[in-house]
């Protein structure tokens, strides 16, 4: 099944990269919320990054984790290349390493 855009309902942005930015977003037909990664395509065209963009899919596509985000569906607009993700909450694994604790950063071994 095709799915566009139009299919969700975005919210507000989760974290911002080089490509482009992170939202949380809802399915409209089944009320669900998503992260949505979208990469900005003249981004990506300037800095070579299409052949990652596509490496992320497939390997997202792919994985199969509680621990992982997996994708839920890929779409493109005409500005953007659009992955959907399952979200999870608490943070990224990057602010755990280094935001844990001021005196102690990182996690214990």
């Amino acid at each position: 099944q095709a799915v566009n855009a139009d299919a969700f309902m975005e919210f507000r942005v989760l974290g911002k990269g080089g490509f482009g930015e992170v939202c949380a977003c809802q399915r409209r037909a089944t009320g669900k919320m998503y992260a949505n990664k979208r990469l900005n395509k003249k981004r990506l065209k300037k800095r070579k990054g299409y052949e990652a963009a596509l490496v992320e899919k497939r390997i997202l596509a792919r994985v199969h984790s509680r621990f992982i985000v997996s994708l839920a569906c890929a779409f493109q607009t005409k500005t953007d290349l659009c992955l959907v993700m399952t979200i999870m909450n608490g943070g990224d694994l990057r602010y755990h390493i280094y935001n844990v604790d001021e005196q102690n950063p990182g996690f214990a071994e």
